[in-house]
């Protein structure tokens, strides 16, 4: 707990300057330098809450935040990135993931919504023509298409095919931001995996020419003669830099911790068509406004929340400006889109992940207001008048549909996005400073605040340590992640949780392990993973928090997937769990997390290898390796965590063998990582096994590691930790990202059902308050960490492995034998979808071959609420 109460005394404590209505009577009190006493307003969230529509409107979402927007709000399928409100500001075109929807402002409700031909839609780029006629937007198949009006509404109209790089696989060149020229009949377009501007010529509709910019061009802006162009990725890398891989190109890096350390304005003169100079801003640079007489550009660097500042005349920064809540505030509040409204006095920032609108007074370069949002608002723009403000929220209100309780039968999946846009009239002073107050009671600003100021207590030894002072009985913590199931999939057979037995497909006869680890333990039915699918989901898991490049990537995920830490766009600044564990001089391992497997022959089969892990030999040689430079020592090197075709029985036995060299060398790790992904299956392909044989797999596993080490020296101060990393692949009937979780230790409370609200954030803030970590991001800071789930009484009794009911052997049938049509038609799906991978598969599909594989091919698969897919 030492080093976590040095990082507490080196913050500030409270200097939330312009937003002293924040604090207010009946509150907690804090000290400022032993002079001042302000009062912060109490956490209003429920401890108990479930995630989606409360009973007075409001909205709780899996980041333990509060969705209450301001003004008003449409909800709509999907996750908007971008929006333009026409020359008349009478219809607002979205961005949205697979469509244009199209809103009236008047009345304030959708109007149309026009579904793309293919594909999705990106990141970033919606833009209309003078005329208010014709509107533009690029998307995943690298197309800058327009829709234009008839009387009927919007129609597609014209395309125009932008190349990705020649020497790639995925020649998608994946356009973002553009900004249309008419007098030149020009349109000039960020292809961001080409790292070029393009140059489109609208009257021969052909790519004319690219101009090559930094790394990741996210959008474009043009002043006079001169275009300037957000770089996510930066520089382009010299000789000298170390760098990691985004999509196929080379970004310059931190050394230590491989993160991305350049972000970028590339100053393009457009007669020359040159780059003149190279800015260095923040980290994932993004969307920009220029000031009304143009002298200078406001830009949002997501990954460093910060406003970059720069004098256009001499193409320099000028300054920085903070756009978190307080500046005390750890990294967490992600600026991704902004607005200046017509008189230049103040800027609208949007503060993704605080879900909020900050005012920033330029005057004073402080913010002096909050404005609630919907969940993480990724675009907004501002009337000519000044004052009405129009906000697209990426994830709306998450993946609930408050319709549901009209439908009969059915489950909440965690690809159910409702994204939402809000209208919210510019509020006076007054309102101004209710809203503040709102919106910080929503991000859980409150209960941030009182824990960076907890005041320490008197020496003693505890298991979950919460204040300075404390330190913990556990020296060694194991962290496994496992993928994809919801809470009803596998523990909706237990009548003592919350759960739903007509959802459940892996209960106890698949996973008797799991259940009596539950049972023995605790029981979490109110633990929510807090993304969607495995490439923002094992971020999460370990870093806390997702960057904006991530959460703008759903339309289409063609830079990366990066799942297994292959792109450094996806890392957050704050870094990972690791770093902070290796910072504070302790030891780590790691097992498969974030692991790329190198099997030798690559061809050998599921049989092979599972053949070749009974008789314990080792013709077939498997390595890992990893992209995450700061990885590398830590990599257990015959661990990997995908492919499917690795049994989770050999993972498990390759850490117990390892586990076994710690006890003869007393040198347990005190962090341990552990991807055991099997229970993520690979559907009824033929020449694998069943999906319940596979689960049973990743169970038998997970008991065998879980006996192992309770039978171990190590035990009586050894916490282990199990979550997924998303739950993409099944249903729940309270939402879609709850899911199933384990504490399992010889401080863990016996036999009770614990429904405290928690998330994966919960896991590793309890994890950083055992092993004395500061935190990397505001949302491990406000989590709840694990309280509920210990005692002081501890009892050491090890746990013994429960053998598999189902072989695991247990295998698909050949499709020559298979009679069923409905199960044939499904097995010939599983053939074609690229399962050898993870999440590549229509998840829809996918979906439905585990339920019928399970229940029986009579048995009506459950109404997924808000999915078109029959």
């Amino acid at each position: 707990m030492n080093h976590f109460k040095k990082s507490i005394k080196s913050i500030v404590l409270i200097s939330l300057v312009g937003l002293s209505f924040l604090f207010s009577c009946n509150s907690v009190k804090i000290k400022e330098n032993s002079k001042k006493q302000f009062t912060v307003a109490p956490d209003l969230f429920n401890r108990r809450a479930m995630v989606g529509p409360q009973e007075d409107g409001s909205h709780v979402v899996a980041t333990s935040q509060i969705i209450n927007p301001a003004g008003n709000t449409v909800v709509f399928p999907g996750r908007p990135t971008d929006l333009a409100l026409n020359n008349a500001e009478t219809i607002v075109a979205i961005k949205n993931k697979s469509d244009l929807t199209f809103l009236d402002v008047n009345s304030q409700s959708i109007i149309q919504t026009l579904e793309l031909p293919k594909g999705g839609n990106t990141f970033e780029g919606i833009e209309w023509a003078s005329n208010d006629s014709i509107v533009w937007t690029t998307d995943t198949e690298g197309i800058l298409r327009s829709a234009i009006l008839g009387v009927n509404g919007f129609n597609w109209h014209k395309e125009i095919t932008l190349k990705g790089p020649e020497k790639e696989d995925n020649n998608r060149s994946y356009p973002g931001g553009f900004v249309i020229d008419e007098a030149q009949e020009l349109i000039y377009v960020t292809l961001s995996r080409n790292n070029s501007l393009g140059v489109v010529n609208t009257k021969t509709m052909e790519l004319e020419t690219q101009i090559p910019v930094g790394i990741a061009p996210f959008t474009v802006i043009i002043k006079d003669s001169k275009a300037y162009v957000t770089n996510w990725g930066g520089r382009t890398p010299n000789s000298e830099d170390i760098t990691g891989l985004t999509s196929g190109s080379d970004a310059v890096i931190d050394p230590k911790t491989g993160i991305g350390s350049s972000g970028t304005i590339s100053v393009v003169d457009l007669k020359s068509r040159t780059v003149l100079k190279e800015i260095e801003v923040g980290l994932l640079p993004c969307n920009m406004v220029l000031s009304n007489d143009a002298s200078r550009l406001y830009v949002a660097n997501a990954n460093s929340d910060i406003i970059s500042v720069i004098d256009t005349k001499q193409d320099v920064v000028l300054k920085s400006i903070e756009t978190k809540p307080s500046a005390e505030l750890p990294f967490g509040s992600a600026p991704n889109a902004l607005v200046l409204e017509p008189s230049g006095k103040l800027l609208y920032v949007a503060n993704g992940a605080n879900n909020l609108l900050a005012v920033i007074d330029l005057e004073t370069d402080k913010v002096t207001g909050l404005i609630p949002t919907g969940w993480y608002p990724g675009a907004v723009v501002m009337n000519k008048a000044g004052s009405g403000l129009i906000v697209a929220n990426v994830k709306g209100t998450g993946g609930r549909w408050e319709e549901r309780s009209k439908i009969p039968k059915g489950g909440y999946n965690s690809h159910d996005h409702m994204g939402s846009v809000s209208f919210i009239p510019v509020p006076g002073e007054e309102e101004l400073n209710s809203y503040s107050l709102q919106a910080a009671s929503n991000m859980r600003l409150p209960k941030i605040i009182n824990e960076l100021n907890i005041e320490a207590t008197e020496e003693k030894v505890v298991p979950l340590p919460t204040r300075p002072g404390e330190k913990s009985v556990f020296k060694h913590v194991l962290y496994i992640i496992k993928e994809n199931r919801t809470y009803d999939q596998v523990y909706g057979d237990l009548p003592q949780g919350n759960g739903d037995a007509s959802l459940c497909q892996f209960g106890r006869e698949v996973t008797p392990n799991q259940h009596a680890l539950a049972e023995k333990y605790v029981l979490l039915d109110n633990t929510y993973c807090n993304g969607v699918l495995s490439a923002d989901g094992h971020m999460w898991a370990m870093e806390g928090f997702v960057t904006d490049y991530l959460e703008k990537s759903f339309g289409g995920f063609v830079r990366s997937y990066p799942y297994d830490g292959d792109d450094v766009l996806a890392y957050s600044s704050g870094g990972f769990i690791w770093d902070k564990v290796l910072d504070a001089g302790l030891s780590f391992r790691n097992y498969g997390e974030f692991v790329i497997a190198d099997i030798e022959p690559k061809e050998a089969t599921w049989t092979e290898l599972y053949n070749q892990f009974k008789a314990g030999t080792n013709e077939i040689k498997i390595r890992a390796t990893t992209e995450v430079k700061s990885l590398e020592p830590y990599l257990c090197p015959t661990y990997v965590g995908f492919p499917g075709k690795v049994q989770d029985v050999y993972r498990a036995g390759e850490f117990i063998k390892e586990l076994k060299e710690f006890e003869k060398n007393d040198n347990f790790p005190n962090f341990t990582v552990m991807l055991l992904p099997n229970d993520h299956t690979v559907g009824t392909r033929a020449g694998y096994p069943t999906p319940r044989a596979t689960v049973a797999d990743n169970d038998l596993a997970l008991g065998q590691i879980v006996e192992a080490v309770s039978h171990s020296k190590f035990w009586a101060e050894t916490a282990i930790f199990v979550i997924q990393d998303d739950t993409q692949a099944g249903l729940d009937h309270v939402d879609g990202r709850r899911t199933g979780a384990l504490c399992i230790s010889p401080y863990t409370k016996r036999g009770e059902v614990i429904s405290t609200h928690y998330n994966q954030n919960s896991f590793l803030r309890t994890m950083e308050l055992i092993l004395g970590l500061s935190p990397m991001t505001q949302f491990d800071l406000l989590a709840e960490p694990l309280v509920d789930c210990f005692t002081s009484e501890p009892d050491f009794s090890p746990y013994k492995v429960i053998p598999n009911n189902i072989k695991l052997d247990e295998m698909n049938p050949e499709l020559s034998s298979i009679s069923n049509e409905k199960q044939l038609y499904y097995a010939q799906k599983s053939m074609e979808m690229p399962l050898d991978d993870i999440d590549e598969a229509d998840e829809s599909i996918f979906n439905r071959i585990i339920w019928h594989s399970i229940k029986g091919y009579d048995v009506e698969y459950p109404i997924l609420v808000n999915n078109k897919d029959k």
